[in-house]
């Protein structure tokens, strides 16, 4: 039986609603085996999670970017293709997308009570994340750390378990005391890689890695977005070094690493 909300809620008329309602139609029509649209009849939820996966990626990149109307965009679609998956998932039988909506809701509001029950309100964002954990845990008989989705990227990942673990006091005191871990993974890192131990420098190098999330996590940077701001500098200074190239004809294949380092130096110096 869904919670209820409160009366006040409950009355209170939401276009966004309506205009969800109309989507789910939309879709509805494409999925008609009779009218429907042979490309979007042919899917399953399997071929879908592609779609699914490139829209949130798609999402973040309008995200970075900050323009209004591509965020809309870029928002809409992937709603469109994460409703599209529900009912894919509806037609094989997995539930009724009323359903998992219904659930969706009163997860929110069980996981809230300082919100939609009687506890006292939280005024404390950790205080909030502590009791969601809490109630996280009654509702499931998992380990700590079992819900952490295994196919979420390896850096956000190594900053949801790390992070979920310090609940429980299993953690660094602060990113000073982090420091001196990472010195010694580096120092078995580089023991790794003098050995010529291919396979014990991965494991190392992952060592590394972990302990830089970590860092990262202490200081309030979340590993996974600084490493993709990262990937955005270097993208555009190495379009920097590939545009003044052609301008002499040339690409980078032809030059040397020193002209290409001092092209990049400027890509930076530009940057500001």
């Amino acid at each position: 039986m869904p919670v209820p909300i409160p009366d006040d809620e409950a009355g209170r008329r939401d276009p966004a609603g309506s205009a969800f309602g109309r989507m789910v139609q939309v879709l509805r029509k494409l999925l008609d085996p009779q009218t429907g649209c042979p490309w979007d009849l042919k899917q399953t939820s399997r071929s879908a999670r592609t779609y699914v996966l490139e829209e949130v990626y798609e999402l973040l990149e309008a995200l970075e970017g900050g323009d209004p109307a591509d965020i809309r965009e870029e928002l809409g679609d992937g709603l469109f293709m994460t409703t599209f998956l529900a009912l894919l998932l509806e037609r094989e039988g997995v539930g009724a997308l009323a359903d998992v909506l219904t659930a969706a809701a009163d997860k929110m509001i069980r996981r809230h009570p300082h919100v939609f029950g009687d506890t006292p309100a939280l005024s404390d964002a950790e205080a909030v994340k502590t009791q969601w954990s809490r109630i996280k845990a009654g509702e499931k008989s998992q380990g700590l750390l079992d819900s952490i989705p295994a196919g979420l990227p390896a850096l956000m990942r190594a900053h949801r378990l790390t992070e979920r673990a310090g609940q429980v006091g299993f953690d660094w005191d602060s990113a000073p005391a982090v420091l001196p871990g990472l010195d010694r993974e580096l120092d078995e890192f580089r023991a790794a890689l003098a050995s010529g131990d291919r396979d014990a420098a991965a494991a190392e190098l992952g060592d590394v890695l972990f302990t830089l999330v970590n860092l990262g996590r202490h200081l309030k940077i979340n590993a996974e977005e600084a490493l993709r701001g990262t990937n955005d500098r270097f993208l555009k200074r190495f379009r920097y070094i590939e545009t003044e190239l052609a301008r002499e004809g040339r690409t980078p294949a032809e030059a040397d690493l020193a002209e290409m380092d001092r092209l990049w130096a400027e890509a930076k110096t530009r940057e500001g």
